[in-house]
């Protein structure tokens, strides 16, 4: 995992962000109940949520979840299909044109590995998503991973690494890395 982000559990900027995941849920579970066809209700509620518009010609289908929302960074055209999750708090970014299936988690935080530290810290890292990227059903994306323009992630992988442009990444990747 990126050591991009190391956050101090009990700090005051883990309050600061522990307030905020509660507003993004209270505001995420908001959208996920209007009617569908309500665009003017989406539309504020998607502003809240990013604190800003969304970019032009992006389309976002409920459910959607974040768990903080300001950190997430949209080009235009992007395409995020049902039931998508985007852990940002440490940033994603996703260029434009990138399609992303129902499904698809995007987690940029987690904890160390090591005992004395999982209760402690946050770590993590940004996500960086280029171009034409087209990410296929149930894919998770972890923290600190960059995919190159062009690529396809297919369904149900787990991409722990980088993505070279123009390139299909498929599978799971768990397999022992350490004992203690």
């Amino acid at each position: 995992m990126s050591d991009d982000l190391l956050l101090r559990i009990h700090s005051p900027e883990f309050r600061a962000m522990s307030e905020r995941v509660l507003r993004a849920t209270e505001l995420t579970s908001r959208l996920n109940v209007l009617p569908f066809e309500d665009e003017e209700g989406k539309a504020r509620l998607f502003e809240l949520i990013l604190g800003r518009p969304l970019p032009p010609r992006v389309t976002i289908y409920p459910p959607f979840y974040t768990d903080h929302g300001l950190n997430l960074e949209l080009g235009e055209r992007v395409f995020v299909n049902q039931g998508c999750t985007f852990l940002d708090y440490a940033g994603i970014r996703l260029a434009e044109r990138v399609m992303v299936a129902p499904k698809v988690t995007f987690i940029t935080v987690g904890h160390p590995v090591d005992t004395e530290d999982r209760r402690v810290w946050l770590t993590g890292g940004p996500i960086d998503v280029a171009e034409n990227v087209w990410i296929g059903a149930g894919a998770t994306i972890l923290p600190g991973v960059s995919i190159g323009r062009d690529s396809v992630i297919a369904a149900g992988s787990v991409v722990a690494d980088d993505v070279p442009a123009r390139s299909l990444v498929a599978g799971t990747k768990a397999t022992t890395r350490r004992t203690w």
